[in-house]
């Protein structure tokens, strides 16, 4: 399996920051991410309608990328979590984990025994088609697949810290929209509700050696979570980048030249 860069920086105590890709599933995006400097890319599945097809072309054309490709599947399911790790996704982003159970299945599904029960294929995608020993590369795929719980409801703040203690889980990623709608203050992210539970995720986090993260939407929001301690952040997504760009692009056309 391909070094994860990430997962070792983010083992080290370091920082990653990376982008979301909900709309532009081309064949370019992934190196296009990576020239802009982007450490990974997580590939949505939840709210596109990416179909799995997508998302194995997705991959292919990301591994040869200077970044990680990652998916976000759309449901904590066996034949979701194995499947895209098969197509070569060298992490996976789960929604909605509310408990340790659920959490438990997520490793379950995603390493290989004896700490899991992925099914064994190889000399395909993940491994890039090749033979030999295939001890090497269990013992890979476990080490370096990054698994992402995301913390985005009232029960999965309930439940944080059994869910942080899992062994296999290496992030908690807060799902700030859902998070909130879940607490009853949609939107409301400065509400005292939404920051006890940002604080509880922060707190589980620090006690198990997680590393907390949270998609941000601009540089000063960036900045603030880092300076709360979120460590991989991804900023913003495909869709909302380039709706900002052209926008400003074209007000700046439509405004009397000086």
């Amino acid at each position: 399996m391909i070094q994860n860069a990430i997962k070792e920086r983010l083992s080290a105590g370091g920082v990653s920051i990376g982008t979301m890709v909900f709309e532009f599933a081309t064949t370019g995006i992934a190196r296009i991410a990576a020239e802009a400097g982007a450490d990974f890319v997580v590939f949505d599945m939840e709210h596109t309608g990416f179909s799995i097809e997508t998302i194995r072309m997705l991959m292919a054309t990301s591994r040869g990328a200077n970044l990680v490709p990652m998916v976000r599947v759309p449901a904590t399911e066996y034949h979701f979590i194995a499947r895209v790790l098969d197509m070569g996704a060298m992490g996976v982003m789960v929604p909605m984990v509310e408990s340790a159970e659920q959490a438990r299945r997520v490793v379950q599904s995603a390493k290989y025994p004896p700490i899991g029960r992925r099914g064994a294929a190889f000399g395909v995608a993940h491994d890039d088609y090749t033979g030999g020993d295939i001890v090497p590369k269990i013992e890979s795929a476990n080490r370096q697949t990054l698994l992402i719980a995301q913390i985005e409801t009232a029960e999965g703040v309930r439940n944080v810290e059994q869910i942080a203690a899992t062994p296999g889980i290496d992030v908690l990623w807060i799902g700030h929209f859902d998070l909130s709608n879940s607490l009853g203050i949609p939107g409301q992210f400065t509400h005292p509700r939404f920051k006890e539970s940002v604080a509880a995720v922060l707190a589980a986090c620090k006690q198990h050696n997680k590393v907390p993260g949270f998609m941000a939407s601009d540089i000063d929001g960036g900045r603030a979570l880092f300076a709360q301690g979120f460590r991989i952040l991804a900023y913003s997504g495909d869709l909302w980048i380039y709706q900002a760009a052209l926008r400003a692009g074209i007000e700046g056309l439509q405004r009397p030249a000086k």
